[in-house]
């Protein structure tokens, strides 16, 4: 019996094994991460020996270090799929030839690629300083009316809004938002808000991490006011 033939186990019996091992004795020398998966209790009665405890440890935590590393191993997935997602959102922004383009950009990005349920660009000013887009227009005095609290934070913000807040950034989608995160575009004057939602009340807690948005949102305050009258 060669090594290659212990593949297939459910073709070996006990007997075929032992023989396979008696004739290799250095197969755990060869095979030393197979120590770790095996159980060798001591004849010691119903006293657990020192030597068996010490491996059980170390098995439990040789089992704990993989699922950290898996864990991290997941992680580092999920940052190179958002940055890369980040990544093309960036750059269609950038390489938008008007607001409109700009816009659909965002919109795109924020449902096909983040899967953001609810998303809202709103601009202060009028239909006729603003071009046409898919962001909603409002004046700064109707938005301060109505989210005066928020046009003062001065970074992005997450969690629940009020019943007001909610029926002016989302409008016509007000009733299925569970929470909410918010960014305040400015440079030197107000200039919009950003808002997404989730159905989740839970999703967008307060305090909850907002780099992202926040990243989008400086992106779009160096890039709005060129088109901006």
């Amino acid at each position: 019996m060669n090594e290659s033939s212990i593949k297939n186990m459910d073709q070996l019996t006990a007997e075929q094994v032992a023989a396979f091992l008696r004739k290799h004795p250095d197969f755990f020398t060869q095979h030393s991460d197979l120590l770790t998966d095996l159980e060798l209790p001591h004849n010691s009665g119903s006293a657990v020996s020192l030597v068996e405890r010490q491996v059980a440890i170390l098995r439990e935590r040789n089992i704990e270090m993989r699922q950290r590393l898996s864990h991290l191993l997941d992680s580092a997935r999920e940052n190179d799929r958002l940055f890369d997602k980040t990544k093309r959102l960036a750059l269609a922004l950038l390489e938008g030839n008007d607001l409109g383009d700009m816009v659909d950009a965002l919109y795109y990005s924020f449902d096909r690629e983040f899967k953001i349920h609810y998303t809202r660009l709103i601009l202060f000013g009028n239909h006729d300083s603003i071009p046409a887009s898919a962001a909603r227009v409002v004046t700064i005095r109707e938005a301060r009316q109505h989210i005066a609290k928020r046009l003062s934070a001065t970074n992005a913000i997450s969690g629940g809004l009020d019943v007001y807040e909610n029926q002016f950034l989302f409008d016509s989608d007000a009733c299925n938002i569970g929470s909410a995160a918010v960014a305040v575009l400015s440079r030197s004057t107000p200039l919009g808000v950003l808002a997404i939602g989730n159905q989740d009340p839970a999703y967008y807690r307060s305090g909850m991490g907002t780099l992202f948005l926040s990243f989008i949102a400086e992106l779009l305050n160096r890039l709005l006011p060129q088109h901006l009258a």
